[in-house]
């Protein structure tokens, strides 16, 4: 009898610990979905392509309508209670998505050709993937494509460059051979030059185009997608410590954006923000997506193009993007 119960509390004994080590039949906890959705306003106002006018725009207060709203975003992960980032692992491969390697890509599309949009019928307002099951109270993304996929062979078949980056697929986030892809190509214009007959508006120069991107970029052979570098990356920090996907969406304000630039006329060479360093529109977007911009002056202009941040943050986040306007935390 002594040994029969020394045998059944050793038997006990080893039940209890592989439940304590999580040992027996049971499940691992399932991945967690999550959906970010996304969408474009004005201030606190929803704005779309159909938006008849979008009153209060840059410095001059102008009315406007959408024409544009594309993005990508670029490794996105979750923030764990404990501050640890874990990363969202998106669908398969598709037209909106891209997984090579450690760098995962979305292509955000607020926009569908009604109204005065002029882009694709297409759209995709929210990026989709899972975590691992846990306790995630924020986000933290870029605003991008990542260096390597940026700067592949834009005309290779979409087994090399997948469907998401292609230009087959997404011709209007095209931008050069060294510059790679529009990290983000949001439009607005004019209210009268927006309507189908092309009216001539109030503005004078009837498109204001914030088209974010890579440049000075060089390398071997740039048209072959070669590119060793970029001077000015131009990729934004998104980050918020607080955000419940379930609950919660991201807001692109336009209005913010636009919020130092007479959105009605153009500085300095192509119309609106290009990225470029003699762009003197783009002191204020770079200011406002909290990316460090070395501009200079024009030859012959009577203006001087501002900086945004310093030498330490040139074409890079400034502070982690922590004072960036744009992007906004909203309830569903």
């Amino acid at each position: 009898m002594k040994h029969s119960f020394s045998l059944i509390a050793v038997a006990l004994a080893g039940a209890g610990l592989l439940s304590a080590c999580g040992g027996g039949d049971a499940e691992p906890s399932s991945p967690k979905s999550i959906d970010i959705q996304f969408a474009t306003v004005a201030g606190s106002a929803a704005v779309n392509c159909d938006t008849a006018s979008i009153p209060s725009l840059g410095t001059t207060n102008a009315n406007g309508r959408l024409r544009d709203a594309r993005f990508y975003v670029s490794n996105v992960a979750m923030i764990r209670a404990d501050g640890v980032e874990v990363p969202v692992t998106l669908p398969a491969n598709n037209n909106w998505n891209a997984t090579v390697g450690t760098d995962r890509v979305t292509l955000i599309d607020l926009e569908d050709k009604t109204g005065a949009c002029n882009g694709t019928t297409d759209t995709n307002p929210s990026l989709k993937g899972t975590v691992p099951a846990g306790n995630y109270v924020g986000v933290t993304m870029t605003l991008g494509v990542p260096f390597a996929l940026n700067h592949t062979d834009q005309t290779a078949a979409l087994d090399k460059t997948p469907a998401v980056i292609n230009n087959a697929v997404h011709p209007g986030m095209a931008w050069s051979w060294a510059g790679g892809r529009k990290f983000a190509k949001i439009e607005l214009t004019d209210v009268l030059a927006a309507e189908p007959a092309d009216t001539a508006g109030k503005w004078a120069a009837s498109v204001f185009n914030m088209h974010l991107g890579s440049t000075g970029c060089t390398g071997t052979n740039p048209a072959a997608g070669l590119v060793d570098k970029c001077t000015e990356p131009n990729r934004a920090t998104v980050r918020f410590a607080a955000f419940n996907p379930e609950t919660q969406k991201v807001n692109v304000d336009v209005r913010a954006l636009l919020a130092e630039n007479d959105a009605t006329a153009n500085m300095s060479g192509p119309t609106g923000c290009m990225s470029g360093l003699t762009d003197f529109e783009c002191t204020g977007v770079f200011k406002a997506l909290q990316i460090g911009f070395d501009g200079t002056a024009a030859t012959g202009a009577t203006y001087t193009i501002g900086k945004v941040g310093d030498a330490t943050n040139y074409g890079l986040p400034i502070a982690g993007g922590a004072a960036q306007t744009v992007f906004k935390v909203a309830a569903k």
